[in-house]
């Protein structure tokens, strides 16, 4: 299953209440190196569904969320641990550092 989008601010704002770890990649439509990250985020979207939350983030549309945590060159693709923002890893990577960094908060 697809990773879904998150819509707007309000939205992010109740998942980094409500999971416990969740999985943010800052993407847009026109950026080239995030078309290599989009299927690597859907496959860790399958593998670790029932213990993460992973999400695409417009940000186009999410402009504030950017600002709000620095992020300045995209794909980047945070992640959060208990509503925190813990890491975040900038530019297109391979599928085992996602998922090596993702294990790291699941141990």
């Amino acid at each position: 299953m697809p990773a879904a989008y998150i819509q707007d601010e309000t939205e992010f704002d109740a998942l980094l209440g409500a999971e416990s770890l969740l999985v943010v990649d800052c993407t847009a439509t026109w950026c080239g190196p995030c078309k290599l990250v989009a299927p690597l985020m859907d496959q860790l979207a399958d593998e670790y569904g029932d213990r993460a939350k992973v999400l695409k983030l417009d940000l186009d549309a999410n402009q504030a969320i950017a600002k709000r945590f620095g992020i300045r060159s995209i794909p980047a693709v945070m992640f959060f641990t208990a509503g925190e923002a813990t890491e975040t890893l900038v530019g297109a990577k391979k599928y085992e550092e996602y998922s090596a960094t993702l294990d790291k908060y699941l141990a």
